[in-house]
């Protein structure tokens, strides 16, 4: 599962950069409209054109897009939750890897953990601490911090004219205003706020919450209660190994923005490879997906069939 996230979000990573450049999505703040698919998109309507010609043309290149975009998110949110932010958003992979790299320098995924988590873990991860990997971790989000505010520059300017003036330092000082400054805030927030900005301050990521919150039928991770004594001797794997640093086995409520990464089920089913073989935490939709929203995160009597519980190893 990690490796079909990894290529999608490597892909949509790399379009996000291209993007730009390829004209494929960008507005130009000189030409003053939009470019997409290689093509100019302007509203295609003259001072001699007719009140009707430039509703239609309104419609059909302004509401209408907006329409489709919010519509397919909105249907896509409302089954699956925070699907584009655990397999395709730029930023939240970028998050993973900081978090990998704190770890590995501190023990800890984020500065404002409690406790540095274990070394040896209950899924078969081992992550031994190095201070040297402090270094690593500053070059990393510097680099990344740059890199992001010139490309979100390209979204804005001509990208031709931006990567030229910063190969021949010739940067304008608008343009070396607005790298230096995005770059120092980019900075800031990858290295103190990132989960912050991902919980409550992306638009889309909240928005997604939101319509996905009002589904209570909608996909989420679900705990198999019946099987909750496998957990006893596990040092909580599955909590070790959010990005978002929640905790799987609760309610509904408390993931409100878990992004379906499938990263605490893969945790829990390698510390259960020895045991029962299956995950105690599943993905479940339909009635399966109401039933382990309510109380504690866990039906008395969920309908049947919500989770495989697999069989016994013998030693």
């Amino acid at each position: 599962m990690q490796h079909y996230r990894t290529l999608s979000r490597l892909a949509f990573f790399l379009l996000f950069i291209l993007a730009p450049p390829l004209d494929s999505f960008r507005f130009d703040l000189n030409a003053n409209h939009l470019f997409f698919l290689g093509e100019p998109w302007q509203l295609g309507f003259t001072a001699q054109s007719d009140s009707l010609q430039m509703v239609g043309s309104i419609f059909l290149r302004i509401f209408m897009p907006i329409f489709l975009v919010v519509g397919v998110g909105g249907w896509i949110s409302w089954k699956y939750g925070r699907l584009y932010c655990g397999w395709l958003c730029p930023h939240f992979a970028v998050v993973e890897i900081i978090n990998a790299l704190m770890r590995r320098a501190s023990g800890k995924p984020s500065l404002w953990e409690k406790q540095p988590l274990p070394e040896h873990q209950s899924d078969g991860k081992h992550i031994p601490r190095n201070s040297w990997y402090w270094p690593v971790t500053v070059l990393v989000v510097g680099l990344v911090s740059f890199l992001w505010a010139v490309v979100l520059l390209t979204y804005l300017l001509p990208p031709k004219e931006i990567y030229t003036n910063l190969l021949t330092f010739s940067l304008t000082r608008n343009q070396a205003i607005f790298i230096g400054m995005g770059t120092l805030l980019l900075i800031l927030e990858f290295t103190l706020a990132r989960h912050l900005f991902c919980r409550f301050g992306c638009a889309i990521g909240l928005a997604q919450s939101f319509i996905w919150m009002g589904n209570r039928k909608a996909l989420v991770v679900g705990f198999d209660s019946k099987r909750a004594k496998l957990c006893s001797d596990c040092d909580a794997s599955c909590e070790h190994a959010c990005p978002m640093r929640l905790k799987p086995r609760t309610i509904k409520r408390n993931m409100f923005t878990c992004t379906q990464c499938h990263s605490c089920i893969d945790a829990c089913g390698k510390v259960q490879e020895h045991a029962s073989g299956v995950s105690l935490l599943q993905w479940v939709d339909g009635e399966c997906a109401k039933a382990v929203a309510k109380d504690a995160g866990v039906a008395t009597n969920p309908p049947a069939n919500c989770f495989q519980h697999g069989k016994k190893k013998s030693p």
